[in-house]
């Protein structure tokens, strides 16, 4: 997977795994990683599909319709390149902590649904349910951000506090944040995210 990795000035930081929107890349959420753990190393990610020249992590059948097949593929795929980049780069595979926004928060997500242990903390910045009918793995010791906009035209409010269910019916500790700026990153929204990852 095309990636950028920037090594970070404090060891004892979780390294930021990132995942973007789509049409994005993986520089893309880099400001957001300096704001969210200054010294953390971080390993921003690009997703292999692209849908009309735009870069996704996975292939979608409408607005808002997964082809969850390839969704499932993605995540398997996903996962693997997280091992063999920890290996390249000697970054800690137990202390990740993900940073997804809007499609990227879908994958990550994903990957919650598929592994125990693939992050240690996550922020979600308006996700959706990425699968349904499936049993989650045991989460508990997962902590789970999840950036929301009360008015977001993408990701509706029901779909939003549908996923913070499943997430703590999994017994991950999930933090909601809400906003009104649609399905837009906000600052403050940002900035609530790194005040609740700088108490994890």
């Amino acid at each position: 997977m095309n990636h950028v990795f920037r090594k970070g000035t404090d060891d004892s930081k979780p390294t930021l795994v990132l995942f973007h929107g789509t049409g994005g890349n993986e520089n893309d959420l880099l400001p957001l990683a300096d704001l969210l753990s200054p010294g953390s190393s971080v390993l921003g990610v690009r997703g292999n599909v692209l849908e009309n020249g735009m870069p996704r992590f996975f292939r979608r059948l409408s607005e808002g319709v997964f082809d969850e097949a390839d969704l499932i593929f993605r995540t398997h795929e996903t996962k693997q390149f997280l091992e063999k980049a920890a290996a390249q780069y000697g970054f800690d595979a137990n202390h990740l902590v993900a940073v997804g926004y809007s499609n990227g928060a879908n994958i990550a997500g994903s990957l919650l649904f598929h592994y125990k242990d693939v992050f240690q903390s996550a922020v979600l910045l308006h996700p959706m349910v990425p699968l349904r009918r499936r049993t989650l793995p045991s989460l508990d010791e997962v902590s789970v951000f999840i950036g929301a906009g009360t008015n977001d035209p993408i990701c509706p409010p029901a779909d939003t506090r549908e996923l913070e269910g499943l997430l703590q019916g999994a017994g991950a500790k999930v933090t909601m944040h809400w906003g009104n700026q649609g399905h837009r990153l906000s600052m403050e929204e940002a900035e609530a995210a790194r005040d609740w990852l700088s108490e994890r």
